[in-house]
């Protein structure tokens, strides 16, 4: 197997104006996600993921290694495995992300959410400042555990209540047994979109 370096140099991609699409990989690399500033890949016969950031975006992998190992010990986090110019390697976390079980059904428990306000309290505690927490990073794995990734924007100095509106959606609404635990991937789509743009308004 190549190194971690030399796999995430395997990785280039191709912008056409504001869009960015993957270009080539080794094919020791599957894909299996990708957000606003980086791909990501599992890698073949490890239990691990590749996550190489795109330009101008390289500078975050660096920042969130660093988070990382400020998380290192706490089982509500991935383990960080390698980092180097532009990427980083965590463990592969096998489940459903938040945003899965509503599109699927399956039912979040209140327990869950307290446990997501639990492993965000111990960040908070090592100096962190939880940001951009939503439904597509937090996991909930098989064995009914909760994990968070995506912490780059854990150090910014602005407060940001999208876990706090998260939460106070599910206590007001989703919790009654009437409301529907299941919907469309477009309709939870869409809601983001209009949650973003601010045109729904903040419960706090």
């Amino acid at each position: 197997m190549k190194s971690f370096s030399r796999l995430a140099q395997s990785v280039s991609f191709m912008r056409n104006g504001s869009k960015i699409s993957l270009n080539d990989k080794d094919p020791n690399l599957e894909f299996i996600g990708k957000g606003r500033s980086a791909y990501v890949f599992k890698i073949k016969d490890e239990n691990v993921v590749l996550k190489v950031f795109f330009s101008p975006y390289e500078h975050l992998a660096k920042q969130e290694a660093e988070i990382y190992k400020a998380l290192e010990d706490n089982s509500y986090y991935p383990n960080l495995y390698d980092s180097g110019v532009g990427y980083l390697v965590i463990d592969y976390i096998e489940g459903y992300t938040l945003f899965d079980c509503l599109v699927k059904g399956i039912e979040i428990q209140e327990k869950q959410i307290k446990e997501i306000d639990h492993a965000l309290l111990l960040a908070r505690k090592r100096g962190l400042n939880p940001s951009d927490i939503h439904l597509r990073n937090i996991f909930l794995t098989k064995d009914g555990q909760i994990k968070i990734i995506d912490v780059a924007r854990f150090r910014q100095v602005k407060t940001c209540k999208q876990w706090d509106d998260l939460k106070t959606a599910y206590l007001s609404f989703y919790r009654k047994k009437m409301f529907p635990k299941k919907a469309p991937e477009s309709i939870l789509n869409l809601i983001a979109l209009l949650y973003k743009k601010n045109l729904i308004p903040s419960f706090h």
